[in-house]
């Protein structure tokens, strides 16, 4: 009952906050059947003043009422602009654009933080630090400083990176706050749990909760340096764990143009093609050779240093795909290139995003419906993110199941086709990586990559099968044991059937061997 209460007081203030901003009627129709939203609602347009002339369309507007309401849902805007599904196209395109920016705090309180976190006194740990933050966003802001120079960074040159004072339990209170709207819509609207509206919220609170450890964003930005070892174009600022903890981060000051800036890129003396084909790279690397991608690459996270890398920050947000996730991105997009629609279905299915009781002739009909109008166009002037994002919204017709770690992908290569439609308006990303994305094709959709799993998969069985054996001789000890009576002849029969089902995987994996090494004689 308190939690109600408490819930119901904050959602009237957030109402009231999202009608003077003309952005509350979004929000009306999902909350009509919860019972206490009509009254919710009406006693916020009662108390509501617009804070000025309401202008703009209602993705600004939201967005605009969002940075009021704070940091959480600051970040659940952010979030919610990769739900196109949800929120519609235009209105995630407008909160896209959102920005992570609020007033600072002060530096004492900073300092305050480092000294309790790291344990000595600023002074002794940083031979200077700058008190004006050189970046403050909802979560944490930013101070440049210096050290004595190390292997590491020899410069000496850091950024040091500070959770906010008592934006832990800010945080909490809001999640809290959206986790009861989730459970609320999702037991009186049905038509909402196709979203699955506790899920996200779970998903939004997941995310911030690696973002309020910064040992785990430290980890994450060391795990991305390590793919990147052998790639000298790509810079990720190394971090100093002696100055790093649950709430300060220390890492590598990198400077330079932002990755967006054409004039500056031009008059800093960088080829704009070179500068597009290295991003192309490193995308294409993180997501397809890795698995593992930076999931907030806008232009103020990205910079073209003096040398021509692109240095990279903020690892906050991360994205992981599987061998699977990964396969089945390949096969989509090639199944579209080909014109293969029914190709395109299939790999939806067998993936498991749409349910098999689904008709497969129809779902492949819609995917002709998006295919269809990028057929024939220069590969440049195809945007993979928008065949992505109309992918996604066919979901409610088919009851496709939407896929977070997609989602973030697709906000992602928005961003990236963004920056390369404003540094040549000419070229594309996925024109630039073409060569990479044929090589990776080849190497690992192709037939010999495909046989090549196939022997993988027949080798795995084997190896499991003294596993097996032992599990069922384990088994029929233990009946046994209780004085349950086996069977001798059923038991004879079950492990005359294993034996033949071991012949049987050893032959099919010594031919598929055997085919593998003809194939590459």
């Amino acid at each position: 009952m308190l939690r109600t209460g408490r819930n119901l007081y904050r959602l009237l203030k957030i109402a009231r906050t999202l009608a003077r901003h003309g952005a509350l009627e979004p929000f009306e129709g999902a909350l009509s059947g919860a019972g206490v939203a009509p009254a919710v609602i009406g006693a916020a347009r009662l108390f509501a003043r617009p804070l000025v002339t309401v202008k703009g369309r209602p993705g600004e507007r939201l967005a605009a009422a969002l940075v009021q309401l704070g940091p959480a849902f600051i970040k659940f805007g952010q979030m919610l602009s990769t739900r196109a599904d949800l929120i519609g196209e235009a209105t995630a395109t407008d909160l896209s654009a959102l920005q992570d920016q609020l007033a600072p705090f002060p530096a004492a309180a900073a300092r305050a933080t480092i000294e309790q976190e790291l344990g000595r006194p600023v002074v002794a740990l940083f031979l200077s630090f700058e008190d004006q933050p050189i970046s403050a966003a909802s979560i944490a802001q930013v101070h440049f400083a210096t050290i004595a120079p190390t292997d590491i960074i020899p410069s000496g040159e850091v950024a040091v990176k500070v959770l906010r004072p008592g934006i832990e339990a800010a945080l909490a209170r809001d999640i809290d706050l959206l986790r009861w709207l989730a459970e609320l819509a999702h037991r009186t609207q049905p038509r909402l749990r196709r979203l699955k509206p506790v899920e996200v919220v779970e998903t939004f609170a997941d995310t911030v909760k690696t973002e309020m450890d910064l040992r785990l964003e430290a980890s994450a930005a060391a795990e991305l340096a390590a793919n990147f070892a052998q790639d000298p174009t790509y810079l990720v600022p190394p971090i100093d764990w002696r100055l790093t903890a649950r709430r300060v981060m220390t890492q590598q000051r990198i400077t330079g143009i932002p990755i967006d800036d054409r004039a500056a890129l031009l008059a800093g003396g960088h080829n704009i093609r070179e500068v597009m084909t290295r991003a192309a790279a490193i995308f294409f690397n993180q997501v397809f050779r890795d698995g593992y991608f930076h999931g907030d690459q806008h232009p103020g996270n990205m910079f073209v240093d003096a040398e021509g890398r692109i240095g990279v920050v903020d690892f906050g947000i991360m994205g992981r795909l599987d061998r699977a996730t990964r396969f089945y991105l390949a096969d989509m997009l090639l199944g579209f290139l080909n014109r293969d629609y029914r190709r395109v279905a299939e790999v939806h299915f067998d993936a498991g995003y749409v349910p098999p009781h689904q008709s497969l002739d129809s779902f492949a009909q819609a995917c002709r419906s998006i295919g269809e109008p990028i057929f024939g166009r220069p590969l440049q002037e195809i945007s993979f993110a928008r065949v992505l994002g109309q992918l996604f919204q066919l979901a409610e017709g088919f009851e496709m199941e939407v896929q977070p770690q997609l989602l973030l992908l697709q906000k992602n290569m928005l961003m990236a086709e963004g920056v390369s439609r404003r540094l040549d308006p000419e070229l594309n990303s996925w024109a630039l990586a073409q060569p990479l994305i044929e090589v990776w094709m080849r190497e690992n959709r192709g037939p010999e990559a495909r046989l090549k799993d196939a022997v993988n998969d027949a080798v795995r069985i084997v190896r499991r099968l003294p596993y097996m054996a032992d599990r069922l001789e384990q088994l029929v000890t233990g009946i046994t044991r209780e004085g349950v009576r086996v069977d001798p002849e059923s038991l004879a029969r079950a492990t005359q059937g294993s034996g033949r089902g071991v012949i049987w995987a050893l032959w099919i994996a010594l031919a598929a061997l055997a085919i593998f090494v003809l194939l590459k004689l």
